[in-house]
This record gives structure tokens, sequence and C-alpha cells, in this order.
């Protein structure tokens, strides 16, 4: 049974401020390059969307942890490197709030996380929250809930360096 997750990171940047940096490939390498995995790549990134849209960001991105880092629990049920792909969908800033759909997978795996995500502004520091409501779903019997609890785990954590980073990445623009 898929297990939902609710999270979120507060910025010191404006919501205007953080959805810009999501139009920037160098940020986005940038970003990746900092994330604790083996391999983490570019896979693609649209600027107008699929639409065409002004303001619209599709990105996607593949992150590999080799398997001589993953946890005993994994590698016992997943041969060989765990590819991770990511799938974030942001909408244009209107009236102030950006959203975005937000997918992923364990390539090769019956593990699958779906969601949304909110930019908004923070009343009382002029800053921006960003609100996720993230479902995971391991299609594995007996132990599905538990590795479902290690992901939402370990995304809260990619959710707070994510936030770290971008942060520091404004801060120094």
């Amino acid at each position: 049974m898929p297990r939902s997750f609710d999270m979120s990171a507060d910025y010191e940047g404006s919501v205007e401020e953080v959805h810009q940096v999501f139009h920037d490939e160098e940020y986005w390498r940038a970003r990746l390059a900092e994330t604790p995995v083996d391999i983490a790549t570019l896979h693609s990134m649209r600027v107008g969307g699929q639409s065409g849209t002004e303001g619209t960001i599709e990105v996607v991105t593949l992150q590999t942890v080799h398997r001589h880092n993953l946890p005993g629990l994994v590698t016992q049920l997943h041969r060989g490197d765990l590819c991770v792909r990511r799938e974030e969908m942001w909408s244009p800033v209107t009236d102030g709030i950006a959203t975005a759909s937000i997918a992923g997978s364990i390539v090769d795996a019956p593990a699958n996380l779906w969601g949304t995500a909110v930019l908004a502004p923070k009343a009382d520091s002029g800053g921006a929250r960003l609100s996720l409501q993230v479902t995971i779903q391991v299609r594995i019997p007996l132990i599905g809930g538990k590795l479902e609890s290690i992901i939402g785990t370990e995304l809260r954590q990619l959710v707070t360096l994510e936030q770290r980073f971008t942060t520091q990445w404004i801060a120094n623009t």
C-alpha cells in the first residue's frame, strides 16, 4: 500500500527568485554535483516545457548509487547499481505561486513516487516555502512498506540539502 509524505523547505529568496534559478541549466548541474550519489546527471531540461508556455520548466535527472554503496537491505533486493529517474514539471509563477508535478522511479525496480509541489510566499519573512506532497509505492510483498519509509526519510534529507544549496546559490548570484 503506498505511503504519503508531506514535507516542506523554507527559502530566504522570494518565490520569483527561487523559480528563476530553476530556469538556469548551470544551477541544475551544480545542484546535482552536490547530491550525495555516485553519478548525477541532468538528463533533459526544457524551458517553456512541452506546452511552450513561458515560465514553465521541465527537468529530468538521473541519480545513480553504485551497488557497493547501497544499504544491505537494498542489495538483497536489487542487483547492480540503483538509478533514480526524477522528473519535475514547474508551472510559471501565477499570483505569486508556482506549482509542480513530480514523478520518480527506480529504474528496473518496482518503486515509484509521484506528487505535487507548491512554492508560495512566506508572509512573515518575504521568503518562500516549498510544500511537497509525495506518495511512494514499492511493490514488494511484506517489505514494501519498510522500503517506502526508508525512501521517504531519504527524500526529506534530499529536500533539505537542495534547499540549502538553492539558498546559497541565490545568495551568490
